[in-house]
């Protein structure tokens, strides 16, 4: 089965890292746990929150991996504990968020089993570059062989001063 791509027209060239991501977000919004929240906090700030109640700061691991923030748990289990009924599992769990770029982790803290991770969005900038045209020249003609390349007005005032004149 062939899969179309959003980004196969040839006026779009060098935008298969969007494919990519558009596919780690599907895989990655199929997870369930840890709940979690986004907000704007200010206008160019914004939070994400994880539910994250029995996990300690130690058991918990922050990382950017390629324009994703990945937010791993993992609990060691308690071999000395009795469990007669256990509803409150010790899972790991790995949640990523795909960042766009230039946005910036500024800081995370864990407060009454929420992990709060603050990020900064820069504002975008309009980017206007113009490019340069080189000129080739054609093989087996150099500059030295076109007089108007060596001296455009000398060139023409041969021309005029070529005997022409009535």
């Amino acid at each position: 089965m062939s899969r179309l791509s959003l980004f196969n027209s040839p006026l779009l060239l060098g935008f298969d890292h969007f494919e990519r991501a558009l596919d780690r977000v599907s895989k990655a919004s199929a997870e369930g746990y840890p709940p979690y929240n986004v907000e704007q906090v200010t206008e160019d700030g914004l939070r994400i929150t994880l539910a994250v109640a029995g996990f300690s700061a130690e058991e918990l691991s922050i990382q950017i991996e390629d324009n994703q923030l990945v937010i791993r748990g993992k609990q060691a289990d308690q071999p000395d504990r009795v469990y007669l009924h256990r509803g409150i599992a010790a899972r790991q769990f790995q949640r990523s968020f795909v960042l766009a770029e230039g946005i910036e982790v500024t800081g995370a803290t864990l407060e009454n089993g929420l992990l709060h991770i603050d990020l900064v969005r820069p504002e975008p900038r309009s980017k206007t570059r113009t490019i340069a045209i080189n000129s080739v020249e054609r093989p087996g003609q150099s500059m030295l062989d076109d007089p108007q390349r060596q001296d455009p007005a000398g060139a023409a005032r041969a021309k005029g001063s070529s005997g022409d004149r009535r």
